[in-house]
């Protein structure tokens, strides 16, 4: 029994998008283009030859393109300041008193937590936003008045 070229090709482009699954590689997801551009190039009835020269240059384009865009985009801040990673950033609280040292106890999410004061102007009460957390202790910006 001989498997007709199309179906090795869609058994590749199948085998790629499940280790990209399981591995969250995207750029596997752009070879598994080149593998499906090769597979419908074999139903048109193209050469061995055409079929690899598909799946290169969609595949390879694709990846390209992805890079490419990936490099334009800017970089994520670190997970300690990323609101993406952390829900607490971006977060409004209170301070009513700081310590000559810039540090304070707040109340926050039901809990008392340790912060300190980010920036080189003197720490003052009022309203603040979390802007980093450093293990258990909130990195505090004051807010911009509404």
């Amino acid at each position: 029994m001989s498997w007709a070229a199309s179906t090795v090709w869609w058994l590749v482009c199948g085998a790629l998008v499940a280790v990209e699954l399981a591995s969250g590689t995207f750029y596997l997801l752009m070879l598994a283009l080149g593998a499906a551009a090769a597979a419908l190039a074999a139903h048109a009835g193209a050469s061995l030859t055409t079929q690899l020269v598909c799946a290169a240059i969609v595949g390879g384009g694709a990846v390209t393109a992805w890079h490419l865009r990936r490099l334009r985009q800017p970089a994520a801040p670190p997970a300690e300041a990323n609101p993406d990673v952390n829900l607490d950033i971006g977060a409004h609280v209170q301070v009513r008193h700081w310590n000559a040292d810039g540090t304070t106890r707040i109340q926050h999410r039901g809990a008392s937590w340790a912060a300190r004061h980010d920036g080189g102007e003197m720490p003052m009460p009022g309203n603040h936003v979390i802007v980093a957390v450093h293990g258990s202790e909130l990195v505090l910006r004051r807010a911009p008045p509404h």
